[in-house]
């Protein structure tokens, strides 16, 4: 739904909370898809979100909490009886409930354990035995299976009888004698073939498996590559444990791309528009200062230089240039390694040929912005030496940003270090201080 459309509902809500008409809310509320009012909730001022909230059914209001942040979810469900919260997360998925667990109070999720049934506990604890960031994790255990050895017809008729299927739903899953996973029939397969076959013959081996211990970013990476709909998990011994479906993974990738545009602010996607001020300065305020540890440090190159700049007074109007376009080309390079890391089209075995490659684009580039910044300093001060000195430190500064855009991410991942979070800092230290260090040093060489 539109941004647009999301504003005309919020504006109906406010409207009918302003003239007291509950029972009109109520009903408009239960009509709006609960993934639409959850964005539209998270607009809302924590004093209007509660009162909205409780006027939200029990039945919709599962579905809400997976779709809103964990920070408003983990409030709102503050503020609900344990009874009534027990009672709306026991509607969802298994995997849903291991999602939102972790924000619930702990009282909720030992009573949760309890009113659950002895399949879907024992299902619940077997996801949540897993460490989070994993598909064992991720993965739903409402995989439907059958046996080998059956006949199409054997299989339509437990499905009439079952009457429903899970949602996204591609497949069956066919397992051998001793449980273990054997392969697939796809359903648009099991409803053409013959009722007289043996589903041994339509059976799909080639399936691709996941252990419960690979990570959500090789889960993610999977699905898009294959264009898969659902996939299995199973243990060492090749058992079904469950399976992760499109849906899962959508919202996988959403979360990934929202904590990458955020991570280098030093902001988390899960974190409420409105909370508390202390809270939020106190989150921003560790980011400012390392902005501030940085600043400094470019400032005390410039200071070791301080005699320099007096000889040469233009070198303090153009030292600007060289960290701004350090910025451009280093952010560039940067951006385009994390991105790759992230989709595994770099890694390792192949940074080497990427380096090469940005190095001589980095220097491509070098050339061409430092002969534009040399012709404007002789224009600007017919000094052909400054045009010089500035033009030399552009290339250098260019060329190092490259390197750093490179090496940077690939090593910080080495150490288990995002390199969404910590490139963009790492990358602005480390060239302010060669961009300052090349123009003054150069020009110090040169004027002594």
């Amino acid at each position: 739904m539109a941004v647009a459309e999301h504003t005309d509902i919020r504006k109906t809500i406010l409207e009918l909370l302003e003239y007291g008409a509950t029972s009109e809310l109520r009903e408009y509320l239960h009509d709006i898809h609960g993934a639409d009012l959850a964005a539209v909730l998270e607009s809302l001022p924590p004093s209007v979100r509660s009162l909205v909230w409780y006027e939200v059914s029990e039945s919709d209001m599962g579905e809400m909490l997976t779709e809103l942040s964990d920070q408003v979810a983990e409030s709102l469900m503050s503020e609900m009886e344990p009874r009534t919260l027990v009672r709306v997360l026991q509607m969802l998925d298994i995997d849903e409930i291991a999602e939102i667990m972790p924000q619930c109070p702990s009282k909720v999720a030992a009573q949760i354990l309890v009113a659950l049934d002895e399949e879907r506990r024992k299902g619940l604890d077997t996801v949540l035995s897993y460490q989070e960031d994993t598909a064992g994790r991720l993965m739903n255990i409402d995989a439907p299976v059958v046996r080998e050895g059956v006949k199409v017809a054997v299989i339509m008729r437990y499905l009439r009888v079952v009457g429903e299927l899970p949602e996204y739903t591609d497949k069956i899953y066919v397992l051998d004698r001793q449980g273990r996973l054997r392969g697939a029939i796809l359903l648009r397969n099991l409803v053409t073939a013959s009722l007289d076959a043996q589903i041994d013959d339509c059976i799909d081996e080639d399936l691709f498996r996941f252990s419960p211990d690979d990570s959500e970013e090789q889960v993610a990476q999977v699905f898009e590559r294959y264009d898969l709909t659902s996939a299995p998990v199973v243990d060492s011994d090749g058992r079904l444990l469950g399976r992760i479906t499109i849906d899962d993974v959508v919202d996988l990738m959403k979360d990934t791309a929202g904590k990458n545009l955020l991570a280098p602010a030093g902001l988390d996607d899960e974190d409420d528009i409105f909370a508390p001020v202390l809270y939020t300065a106190r989150r921003r305020a560790l980011w400012l200062g390392i902005n501030l540890i940085t600043a400094v440090i470019a400032s005390m190159v410039i200071g070791i230089f301080e005699a320099t700049i007096e000889k040469l007074v233009a070198l303090a109007v153009l030292m600007p240039i060289i960290p701004s376009m350090r910025g451009n080309a280093g952010t560039q390079t940067l951006t385009t390694v994390i991105r790759g890391l992230g989709v595994g089209t770099i890694s390792t075995a192949n940074a080497l040929d990427v380096l090469k490659k940005e190095l001589l684009v980095g220097g491509l580039n070098g050339l061409i912005w430092a002969t534009v910044v040399a012709v404007v300093s002789i224009v600007w001060y017919q000094n052909y030496l400054l045009a010089t000195i500035v033009a030399t430190a552009m290339l250098v500064n260019i060329v190092v940003s490259a390197l750093s855009g490179v090496l940077l991410p690939v090593m910080l991942e080495k150490v288990g270090i995002d390199p969404a979070l910590a490139g963009g800092v790492s990358l602005t230290t480390i060239t302010d201080v060669v961009g300052f260090l090349a123009i003054l040093g150069i020009a110090a060489l040169v004027l002594v």
